[in-house]
């Protein structure tokens, strides 16, 4: 017979109905699901109650733990631990005692995203582990309402504390009932892809397959990746490695039939540098994270900067303006960095009112630094300030982009940042980074480090996920780790599949993270059947989320659309105050709704080849009328209509179609 340990929260479960029936289901789990188990299990729960984890050891003494919500599995037996290079913390471990230690609570602001102010509350526990050599390991649990996150703890004990330690492999696994489906990226071959570059986190997603669905290039998964058990949906990342851990990523275990948590290949390193994580004692891992419930509440959710590393309470913020910036490189490519094209970015940046512009690759040798001062000191005389393009590589690629090898070294580093900050450059864009081992995670910390040092933005492609960082520093402003538009520009198939992958990322890589995906292309892209309509891109700047949005299209194509789009782009924002999901289905179709000030803006595409008609619930606006946007289905362009705000609105989105409304 199983024994459940129930702590004092499962003890005071209101006797109603509803919760009796979830309890008996959760006993039958516990006695039926878990062969491999010891006697005792400790239970878990959330602050609502409605999430629950399992935790105990297996018969062989390794930890494991399940996660029930409501009536639904959402992971069953799954494994925790570690392998450290000088002892083993997952097999023949011991537990010493499970600590309660109440609810935990965080209040913050985030300079951009989704929502500004943000409160976490979570139910905290603790589990005290050792293994056969005496060693302790902790693994700390935190259950919110809208997920379950957990990390590795190695304390001090008695060790040298100047001791470096080394794991070689974590356990963590994710299992999912083989009756989910799952919505996933594959993680790319290092050093394959244009010029050697890749990872850099840019391929489509898989909709809706099989959890046991083989990699379609052998190397894994990235962060984040979705699933879904009937009702119940999942969201697996993680948040915020520091500069002692490399990112991860899951691979599929044929033998576990489960994700196990993976390290990086081993080229994904900067030239000289380590890979695998180290640190000397006392130590944390990145919280390993899931959002669980209903649609709405993963499309919602904050736990990817709930857990993260907050910014020091003197950070300077005051030089991080979130805005629009106008660029010529998405559609007219290295040609366009010219002084003269520069210059009527610039213009239109300003006509637009928007507060940037992105000059991009080899500026130094087609501009130059004494030219780019000049356009520097015009944009701001226009109320614009530049945003300059660098290539991150050493020797991991052969990109012929420049300037390069400028970031290596601190020395270099801070020379460079030095002159942009006496040019009254705003920002830098950072490309081709090397992937996820342990030195590469450092490199991008000391970026960050020596950017806000000279009050430089940040934003970075060709790159890992972002898992959290712009809490921990508010200037990096974006990220791209996306296959974004730019490859629409080359490859018609990439087109094609840009309504489903679109409608796809506001549920997957963009919830928690910035991401750079540079939208909205309003007329024509060079050599390129475009798939998407014009209501469909004009709604990507609301929709997906980023500190600056990087906006593709021209002065030329502007000067082709109504006054009244152009008045809409002018006001826009990028740094909402709330965001709320309306509708939506991964891959099929995404309406969302963001506040700004007393502005409301709604949102919509249409993912599939199939005209939809949607009953928006629209009663939590508050306004006497506003108006839509969106596409005219008989001029192959616009149309504008007032709105009035109901308890229903209705909308027909065109096939690939779109929509914006504001209020």
């Amino acid at each position: 017979m199983y024994i459940v340990h129930l702590n004092k929260q499962t003890m005071n479960y209101p006797t109603k109905k509803p919760l009796l029936k979830s309890f008996i289901f959760f006993l039958f789990v516990c006695i039926f699901s878990c062969s491999e188990q010891k006697d005792t299990l400790e239970v878990f729960t959330g602050p609502d109650q409605n999430i629950r984890v399992e935790f105990g050891l297996s018969k062989a003494d390794s930890p494991f733990y399940r996660v029930i919500y409501g009536d639904s599995i959402v992971l069953d037996t799954s494994r925790l631990g570690v392998i450290r290079e000088d002892g083993d913390f997952y097999n023949g471990l011991s537990l010493r005692s499970v600590t309660d230690e109440g609810q935990v609570e965080d209040h913050y602001q985030l300079v951009y995203g989704k929502e500004k102010d943000i409160s976490y509350k979570a139910h905290r526990y603790v589990a005290h582990l050792e293994n056969k050599d005496g060693k302790p390991m902790d693994i700390e649990f935190q259950l919110s309402d809208d997920g379950v996150a957990f990390r590795y703890y190695f304390p001090v004990n008695g060790e040298d504390t100047k001791t470096v330690k080394k794991i070689t492999e974590e356990k963590t696994t994710y299992r999912f009932p083989p009756e989910s489906r799952a919505w996933l990226q594959p993680m790319a071959k290092a050093k394959t892809g244009w010029e050697r570059s890749n990872p850099s986190y840019e391929e489509n997603y898989l909709a809706e397959v099989s959890p046991d669905t083989p990699s379609p290039i052998g190397e894994g998964w990235v962060y984040p990746a979705l699933f879904r058990n009937g009702n119940t949906w999942a969201l697996v990342s993680e948040t915020a490695p520091e500069r002692s851990f490399c990112a991860t990523r899951l691979r599929y275990h044929e033998e576990e039939k489960a994700y196990q948590v993976s390290f990086p290949q081993e080229e994904e390193v900067f030239p000289g540098g380590g890979l695998l994580p180290e640190s000397s004692l006392p130590w944390y891992t990145p919280w390993r994270i899931i959002a669980i419930g209903d649609l709405e509440t993963i499309a919602q959710s904050t736990l990817g900067t709930d857990l993260a590393k907050p910014a020091p309470e003197d950070t300077d913020t005051s030089f991080i303006k979130p805005g629009a910036a106008s660029w010529s490189w998405a559609l007219l490519k290295d040609e366009s960095i010219t002084y003269d094209i520069q210059k009527e970015f610039i213009d239109y940046a300003s006509e637009m009112q928007w507060p940037y512009c992105l000059v991009d690759v080899n500026w130094d040798t087609t501009i130059g630094y004494d030219s780019i001062a000049e356009l520097s000191g015009y944009a701001q005389e226009k109320g614009v300030k530049l945003i300059l393009w660098y290539n991150s590589a050493g020797s991991w690629n052969t990109t012929p982009y420049h300037p390069r090898n400028q970031l290596l070294t601190a020395e270099s580093r801070q020379e460079e940042f030095r002159k942009l900050r006496d040019m009254g450059i705003a920002g830098i864009k950072v490309d081709f980074f090397g992937g996820d081992g342990r030195s590469m995670i450092a490199y991008y910390h000391d970026i960050f480090k020596d950017a806000a040092e000279y009050r430089l933005m940040v934003n970075c492609h060709g790159t890992t996920l972002p898992r959290g960082w712009q809490r921990t520093y508010p200037h990096l402003v974006t990220m791209e780790s996306v296959k974004g538009f730019e490859f629409i520009t080359f490859d018609q198939k990439n087109a094609d599949l840009a309504p489903e992958h679109c409608t796809i990322l506001p549920f997957t890589r963009n919830v928690f993270d910035p991401m750079d995906f540079t939208p909205m292309s309003l007329t024509e892209i060079p050599g390129i059947d475009r798939k998407t309509t014009k209501g469909f891109e004009l709604a990507l700047p609301v929709l997906f989320l980023s500190g600056v949005q990087h906006m593709a299209e021209t002065a030329e194509g502007m000067s082709q659309v109504p006054d009244y789009v152009k008045g809409y782009l002018k006001a826009l924002p990028t740094d909402w105050e709330t965001s709320r999901f309306i509708d939506g289905y991964p891959g099929k179709y995404a309406v969302f709704a963001r506040k700004k000030g007393e502005d409301w803006y709604v949102c919509g595409i249409n993912g599939e080849d199939s005209e939809k008609e949607l009953d928006l619930d629209l009663s939590f606006i508050h306004a006497d009328v506003g108006y839509m946007i969106t596409d005219d289905k008989e001029a192959q362009g616009f149309t504008k209509s007032d709105l009035f705000p109901s308890e229903k609105v209705s909308v027909i989105m065109q096939p690939y179609g779109g929509f914006v409304m504001k209020f």
